[in-house]
Order: C-alpha cells, then sequence, then structure tokens
C-alpha cells in the first residue's frame, strides 16, 4: 500500500469543499495583498471601485456561465440555502396561496417547513418511505399553485434530479450541491439559488438568480431582508457583503470559465461518477444507497455489505491521504463528494483503495 499511493490529501468532503489549488492561491494573496494595493481585500472597503469590480464580475460570470436570460438578476447575499427556504417562499408565493414542492431529504423537507411560514406547501413527490435512495415520480402540480420547487442534488442521500423535472408552472430549485456542474435550460425558471460552499467557494455567501419579472407581485409586506427587489435595487449591497465568500467564488467561476465552462465541468463530472459507480457496481464488498436512475455525479453514496470489514476499510482510504468520507449519520456507509475541483486522479485513488479491500479480503 505504502507505493500505491502519495501523500497527497484527496479531499472528498461533502461541504465545505475542495476549490482549486489556483483559487486558493491567488485568494491568499488577497487576505495579504489585494491587487497590490497595500491592504487585505477583508479590510478594503466594500463600496470601493476595487471590491464594487469584484461584485460585478462575479455576477456577470454567473449569467454568462448558466447562460441565463436577460431578464434575470444576480445577487450574492448571506444566510445560506437555510435562509433562501424562507426567501423563496415570500417573494414568490402569493399572500393566502399555495406552491408545489418536491421532498427528496433533509433539505427538500426543510424547504417545505420554511414555505409554510408564508402559505401552502403541497408536496407532489416524496421518497421518504425508501430512506430518500430515489427522485420519486412526481404527481400533478395542483392547480392555481404559483411554483414548483425542488431540489437539485441530494447531498446526504446521494441522489439528483437527471434534468429539468417538467412543469406547467414555473420552477425555483435549490441547486446548492451541483450548481456549474452540468448544463440546463433556465427558461422555465424564476429563481434558482446556491449555497457556495460547495461548487463555488468558502460558506459564507448564497448566490440567488431570479426572474426580475416575476417579484412583486404576492401582496404580502416583505421585511427588506428578504426582499429579492430591495437587494436588487442596490446592487447586492443593501448591507455589507461577505466580500471573501464572494471574492473567492469570483475566483472559482473565473477558473470554470477558463477551462471552457460549465460544459468542460459536467464531461468531468461525468468521467468521475462512472469511476466510482462502476467500481461499486463491480465489487462484490460494495453496495449504493441511491438507485441507479437517480444517482448523484456529485455525491455518491454506498456502504460496506459486510460491515465488519469497516475498520479495515477505513484504515485503507486514511492511508491513502483520502479525507471526508465518512457517510452522514442518516444514511451511514460513505459518502464521496466529487464537487467540481475534485481530480479525476483522487477518484483513481478511491477506486484502487477499493480494490484493494477486495483483493486482501
Amino acid at each position: 500500500m505504502h507505493q500505491l499511493y502519495s501523500m497527497e490529501i484527496h479531499n472528498f468532503s461533502a461541504g465545505p469543499c475542495i476549490l482549486p489549488p489556483e483559487v486558493m492561491q491567488e485568494a491568499s494573496q488577497a487576505v495579504l495583498d489585494f491587487n497590490g494595493m497595500g491592504l487585505s481585500l477583508i479590510e478594503i472597503s466594500h463600496r470601493s471601485k476595487e471590491f464594487v469590480a469584484v461584485m460585478e464580475e462575479a455576477r456577470s460570470l454567473v449569467k454568462s456561465l448558466l447562460g441565463l436570460p436577460e431578464r434575470f438578476d444576480v445577487l450574492f447575499l448571506q444566510g445560506g440555502a437555510s435562509l433562501g427556504f424562507l426567501t423563496a417562499a415570500y417573494n414568490f408565493l402569493p399572500e393566502g396561496g399555495a406552491a408545489a414542492y418536491v421532498d427528496t431529504g433533509t433539505w427538500a423537507n426543510k424547504a417545505i417547513k420554511e414555505a409554510k411560514h408564508a402559505g401552502i406547501a403541497h408536496v407532489v413527490g416524496s421518497s421518504k418511505g425508501t430512506n430518500y435512495d430515489r427522485i420519486p415520480t412526481l404527481d400533478a402540480t395542483p392547480s392555481g399553485s404559483a411554483y414548483l420547487h425542488y431540489t437539485s442534488n441530494n447531498t446526504i442521500f446521494g441522489t439528483q434530479f437527471s434534468g429539468v423535472p417538467s412543469s406547467d408552472v414555473p420552477l425555483i430549485a435549490d441547486m446548492s450541491s451541483d450548481i456549474f456542474s452540468r448544463t440546463f435550460n433556465p427558461e422555465a425558471f424564476h429563481m434558482i439559488y446556491a449555497g457556495a460552499q460547495k461548487n463555488m467557494g468558502p460558506a459564507g455567501t448564497v448566490m440567488y438568480a431570479f426572474d426580475r419579472d416575476a417579484v412583486g407581485k404576492t401582496g404580502r409586506s416583505i421585511p427588506s431582508y428578504l426582499d429579492l427587489a430591495v437587494h436588487a435595487s442596490k446592487d447586492s449591497m443593501f448591507n455589507t457583503p461577505p466580500v471573501f465568500p464572494i471574492y473567492v467564488s469570483m475566483l472559482t467561476m473565473r477558473w470554470m470559465h477558463a477551462l471552457g465552462g460549465v460544459e468542460v465541468m459536467e464531461a468531468r463530472n461525468q468521467r468521475k461518477s462512472n469511476l466510482i459507480y462502476q467500481e461499486i457496481d463491480r465489487n462484490a464488498l460494495f453496495e449504493g444507497h441511491a438507485t441507479m436512475d437517480s444517482r448523484s455525479n456529485m455525491n455518491a453514496t454506498f456502504r460496506l455489505k459486510d460491515d465488519a470489514l469497516g475498520t479495515a476499510f477505513d484504515a485503507l482510504w486514511k492511508e491513502a491521504g483520502i479525507n471526508g468520507l465518512k457517510g452522514h449519520r442518516s444514511v451511514g456507509g460513505y459518502r464521496a463528494s466529487m464537487y467540481n475541483a475534485l481530480s479525476e486522479s483522487s477518484v483513481q485513488v478511491l477506486v484502487d483503495v477499493m480494490k484493494e479491500l477486495e483483493r486482501s479480503h
């Protein structure tokens, strides 16, 4: 084993996640001296022309990478997707109205809970009965629903929508854990939101991309910080923004753009997921949690068929320099999170460890 692996750390953490080395290098320099100013990024004014340029570039890169229609505004706010659950409902669920929600796991369930503070949340599909091991078949959206909300990828259970769900009402999606990982058509959406700490940057900011023509029509009084129109009117600077997470997100989006955009990320991610799932299916010692038609390209969840091998397997992957492989307590087993910046070679190291366990047992 000692000869098979280098001392490189292979970061499979579910989040906060791995970021590109070149992004980390540039960001670390900016903390010491930003743009040759002799000042740190985190001590300059967010109103300075230097940081305003960062914010504008970050927002522009989101539009470019996702191919957003002109009618979309982009914001970088705080509160994570946890606040986004309520923000979505307050801005798009009419007073006294209803919306449709898909329950695919922990985060989707939290979104449903928060939506009930603003109106009625109809659950039109749930896989709770099988411990969220699949994307459920959706029922018809109830008449009068303002939108259909779904969580595109489920980090804990390792399931992912294969594409944009078909709906006769506008869509809202929490894409926190697979934003920028694959292409999709944004035309059907009222809003897309995503915490930075999976594919963009460090925790501390959340990206909102929303149809400016669809807000302001709920008939409700919205607290200022939850009102997307208020933030848009202030160019995403209604309050002091989290400058470092936004800057690192901007650098990461620059990195993606330079490599060829989301299309290139999608191809890389498909190769990585093919590697791990082929080994899970081939190796008699392992089995996956998610059904094959619902497997996530971001988070592969799997377990040992014989728990007695856990000590040996854990020793092997730790010796190989693998980090963050333990599964969430809701599922157990293991979870290989393969966000954009994770290399294919890191996934190959994990596959080699799985093969080594098979060889030695």
